[in-house]
């Protein structure tokens, strides 16, 4: 009777037990490696983790991207303490077939394929020597590790392996879904992830799909070289309605608020070094020294131009300091466009809306739009006599901001938008502020 009382006992725990649901989480690998599917593998794993996920696995399609990233990712997957599947539901190339040896277990559907791990330029011919032997270590200590053939996994990027009934010389190793299965680099041919859980035996599980969270999302929208070109547009712009309009507050607020939009999501997606970012703020500085400081138009100008569009350049693009090797042309092409168009759009924006911004709604709430006359009682004038109509010359170079000397009297001048060489003869237009409007005489 005791037995069975101990029985009666143990039973309901068992059943809990062996109700326990096995918790998958999917993640996707549709795309080219880069660093921003780096950073979506390191924030999936991290979701793993804290939801105890007890299988990961990866549906994976991708012709292969950036080797530094890819390689990344495996020390990340190789880092997880759980297993990790991958489903080739199509293609493991290149980086992709890396990525997939790095995994516990490959599933491939029918008319997938892995393999044709030949390091590329981002022009598409092949790397040279060095960049194929660091593929091939890799590739061979990632198979080892995982109990996969080394000889073969080296011979996915190195043409000139060969081995008997596999692969001959000048042929680059790509495996179908029946060879990889052959030669131990596929578990089964299955149709789906279901059909994977259901040949291990998990039949009480609970699957979820990995998806980047809202602000993950908007800072994807953000590395959109379209919208980092109106970002551009929008730094430019408001930088110089703050100099045109001291006091407002609200361009210089837009333009520090796109630059952080600019900065922000590719600095996290690991495309952004801090060299550049640097870069980006001495050229600023060296543009601001220049206008404010050093008269006329030299070094400190050029070098601050030349610095802000390289680095607006670099920050958009996948590079490794100064080397393109492994930067595909098109998003190189696209950055060039991106940086050029939001500078151009912004020039426009300043010579269109330079002349509109006093007639909008907006600057009429924020700044005073009536004429406080002298015939009123209102005066600031810079001199104690009217110079209006009078001639003199620059006393420092106008651009479009400086001094004047009338008269053998200093004033504090400006043009609208002209430039104006010191020494040159100026004409007075207004004197009803604290600075003359003056122009060429």
């Amino acid at each position: 009777m005791r037995f069975l009382f101990s029985l009666l006992l143990i039973l309901p725990v068992a059943c809990v037990v062996a109700q326990k649901q096995s918790s998958i989480m999917v993640m996707e690998i549709k795309s080219e490696i880069d660093p921003r599917t780096n950073r979506y593998v390191e924030l999936a794993l991290d979701h793993a983790k804290k939801t105890d996920a007890d299988i990961v696995i990866i549906e994976m399609d991708t012709y292969g991207g950036v080797l530094t990233d890819a390689k990344e990712i495996v020390d990340k997957i190789m880092q997880y303490k759980k297993p990790v599947w991958v489903f080739i539901n199509s293609d493991a190339a290149s980086a992709g077939a890396l990525i997939s040896i790095a995994c516990d277990s490959i599933y491939m559907a029918p008319a997938a394929s892995i393999g044709a791990a030949t390091v590329v330029t981002g022009t598409g011919e092949k790397a040279p020597d060095k960049y194929q032997s660091y593929m091939r270590a890799i590739m061979r200590a990632t198979a080892e590790e995982k109990g996969r053939d080394p000889r073969i996994a080296e011979a996915m990027v190195d043409e000139d392996i060969v081995i008997d009934s596999i692969t001959q010389a000048g042929q680059i190793l790509t495996f179908s879904t029946s060879e990889a299965l052959k030669h131990g680099f596929c578990e089964a041919k299955v149709e789906s992830i279901e059909e994977i859980l259901q040949r291990n035996n998990i039949e009480n599980y609970t699957l979820t799909r990995f998806e980047l969270k809202t602000t993950e999302k908007i800072i994807a929208f953000f590395l959109n070289p379209f919208i980092s070109g109106l970002l551009i547009l929008i730094i430019i712009g408001g930088i110089y309605f703050e100099l045109q309009t001291p006091g407002v507050g609200f361009p210089l607020f837009a333009a520090l608020t796109a630059l952080i939009l600019y900065l922000v999501p590719y600095y996290l997606n690991g495309l952004a070094d801090n060299w550049e970012i640097i870069a980006l703020f001495i050229g600023l500085v060296l543009i601001a020294v220049e206008v404010f400081v050093i008269p006329g138009f030299g070094i400190a100008g050029i070098a601050g131009i030349s610095l802000t569009v390289m680095s607006l350049i670099l920050i958009m693009i996948n590079n490794d300091a100064f080397n393109f090797d492994f930067v595909p042309a098109n998003e190189l092409l696209y950055a060039v466009a991106a940086t050029f168009g939001g500078i151009l759009g912004g020039v426009v924006l300043l010579f269109v809306g330079g002349s509109r911004i006093h007639k909008t709604r907006f600057f009429n709430r924020v700044a005073l739009t009536y004429t406080q006359e002298r015939e009123k009682g209102y005066t600031v004038s810079a001199a104690a006599e009217s110079v209006k109509g009078k001639t003199g010359i620059a006393h420092t170079v106008l651009r479009p901001g400086g001094k004047v000397m009338i008269d053998g009297q200093l004033y504090d001048a400006f043009t609208r938008g002209e430039y104006i060489e010191k020494g040159e003869a100026i004409v007075v237009l207004d004197d009803e502020t604290t600075s003359l409007r003056v122009k060429k005489a």
